[in-house]
């Protein structure tokens, strides 16, 4: 039997504002989650996407901590065109994200963007280029 990954989880400081920017993404969060300790998204390939808060992460570890310095998770988001990583990234923007690098045209042949999360977290959003 191998192992399958199930599940990404995302720590958050405040579930109401980390839902609104997912939402502002274009994530389908179920409505009236803000108030749960924790929530999953299932992508439409069936990949979860988690939220816990701090104080539930506290309460289930008690030897984690928040990091400091920096992240170390970067989701990365396939958009269908390159004008969609522009639009995402200005929704995300709209949404409470902070710009971390604007839509550029990479030179591996990718339109990439990178936004910051509520939490200071990478999003990336990217799009092949035409050819």
């Amino acid at each position: 039997m191998s192992v399958k990954l199930h599940t990404v989880g995302v720590v958050v400081k405040d579930m109401p504002t980390a839902i609104a920017f997912y939402r502002g993404l274009g994530l389908d969060v179920p409505a009236g989650e803000e108030a749960a300790p924790h929530v999953e998204v299932v992508g439409e390939d069936g990949y979860v996407l988690g939220f816990d808060t701090e104080e539930v992460v506290k309460r289930t570890d008690a030897h984690w901590v928040a990091p400091t310095g920096g992240q170390r998770v970067n989701l990365q988001f396939a958009c269908a065109t390159p004008a969609e990583v522009d639009q995402r990234y200005n929704a995300a923007l709209a949404a409470g994200g902070r710009s971390y690098a604007a839509p550029w045209d990479a030179f591996w042949g990718q339109r990439f963007a990178r936004v910051l999360d509520p939490d200071g977290n990478v999003v990336s959003l990217f799009a092949d280029l035409p050819q």
